[in-house]
């Protein structure tokens, strides 16, 4: 298996310490802070690791405060309710003695019912598109080093965006975008760990699309930016193993908050998961 992605599954491998208490690892992506998509995942495998016979159709976090990567974190989950056909579970992340994030997540024993979705986009196929990582190095040396660090960082997945973004020469553009991603290897059939992996890989860039209609870049103004909360709903069973379209928007941005939406979809068309967003997206001013 590609070394990048063991490695990721080896993080969201929770230690359980306690019937309900589990630890998890960190690691440095080349942000200043823990990546907010790792303690989405650790989350969610701590309260999958309470439920049995059922997949989770939803999940609300919380971000409360920065996460260090230097210190592990202490997942602990209330198990709310289990009825006979939703279990509810609430879990707190705790990193030196303080709460660093909260996630409420509802549990459902599968069955039939009533069955529509929206359309997926007409975009390129992911073949005719370029890797993330060499749109990058057409630009990456012009930028700061703090923004270099992460977009430089090898990553377990592979992303090939449809409208590439020019970090350089940033342009007015409605706040719409989608790109292709897929796990950098096969992965083994666990339905429970797609979902898991699919809630790590949904914070990547969500928030960004809020920039698209004001000419901003983290290279062209002071940004400072932060997920504040993060939603997610699971429509049909996922492989993150395989293409997937995530299809971003952005509604509404005021209050120096960003808000953003998005749309996985399956290969075939089948919209898989939904999320939402809000996030600190402040301008600061320059020295």
């Amino acid at each position: 298996m590609d070394q990048l992605l063991a490695d990721l599954l080896k993080v969201l491998t929770l230690e359980r310490i306690e019937l309900n208490l589990f630890r998890g690892e960190s690691r440095d992506i080349g942000s200043p802070q823990v990546f907010g998509g790792q303690v989405l995942g650790q989350a969610l495998v701590a309260a999958s690791g309470t439920v049995t016979g059922r997949e989770v159709h939803s999940f609300h976090a919380y971000f409360l405060r920065r996460g260090d990567f230097n210190f592990p974190i202490v997942y602990e989950v209330d198990r709310a309710r289990d009825g006979n056909h939703f279990s509810t579970r609430r879990v707190v992340a705790i990193q030196n003695g303080e709460q660093i994030f909260n996630m409420s997540a509802s549990f459902q024993l599968p069955e039939e019912g009533l069955d529509h979705q929206m359309d997926m986009p007409v975009v390129p196929a992911p073949e005719t598109l370029r890797d993330l990582q060499s749109h990058a190095q057409e630009w990456i040396a012009h930028i700061p080093e703090r923004l270099r660090n992460v977009l430089a960082h090898s990553r377990p997945f592979e992303f090939r965006p449809v409208q590439p973004a020019d970090y350089r020469n940033p342009q007015k553009l409605a706040p719409q975008k989608s790109v292709w991603f897929k796990a950098a290897d096969r992965l083994p059939d666990n339905e429970a760990l797609h979902r898991s992996l699919l809630a790590y890989v949904s914070d990547y860039a969500l928030l960004e699309t809020a920039l698209m209609p004001h000419a901003i870049t983290p290279m062209s103004a002071p940004l400072i930016m932060a997920s504040i909360d993060h939603a997610m709903w699971f429509h049909r069973s996922v492989r993150v193993d395989d293409w997937l379209l995530y299809s971003t928007d952005s509604p509404s941005a005021s209050g120096a908050r960003g808000f953003a939406r998005g749309s996985v979809f399956s290969r075939d068309g089948r919209l898989v998961a939904s999320t939402a967003q809000e996030g600190l997206m402040r301008v600061a001013k320059r020295d």
